[in-house]
């Protein structure tokens, strides 16, 4: 993705993962920024009924839970989908890279802007009745089949 983020993460502890494992629960304490190496991970939530949403499946590197570099406590779980190698920097290393690094910081929020336009992409894609109907409207904006 980026020369910046590649390097901010190249010295960060790495974890593997087997398919169905926990990463984190909600209540966690938030230590660290979670990048996927390989492989896919997903946030998810669990509502009061039950119904299990995802969120968001990171793969290759793509910053997991982004939003909760601010947060004291996960309000998601997140779990590997298939074999995946996580990158772990504390996010107190990435906060201070941030003050550092105008390019990261540009490069965060090019990153955080495309996560709230991909989910109200997909908040609205989830109010079209028909799946047909939802489909034109994802290829409309994506070009391409989702994943």
């Amino acid at each position: 993705m980026s020369s910046a983020l590649d390097d901010i993460f190249a010295s960060a502890m790495t974890r593997r993962l087997s398919p169905g494992q926990s990463l984190f629960s909600v209540g966690d304490p938030v230590k660290v920024m979670i990048r996927v190496n390989f492989g896919a991970v997903a946030l998810r939530r669990v509502t009061e009924q039950g119904t299990v949403l995802t969120l968001h499946v990171a793969r290759r590197g793509e910053v997991l839970a982004e939003a909760s570099l601010h947060s004291a406590h996960y309000h998601c779980e997140a779990a590997a989908r298939e074999a995946s190698e996580v990158a772990l920097l504390p996010t107190h290393e990435f906060r201070d890279a941030l003050r550092r690094d105008d390019d990261l910081v540009e490069i965060w929020v090019r990153i955080l802007s495309r996560t709230v336009q991909e989910t109200r992409m997909r908040a609205e894609i989830r109010t079209i009745r028909t799946v047909s109907d939802r489909l034109d409207a994802w290829l409309s904006l994506n070009n391409s089949l989702p994943p």
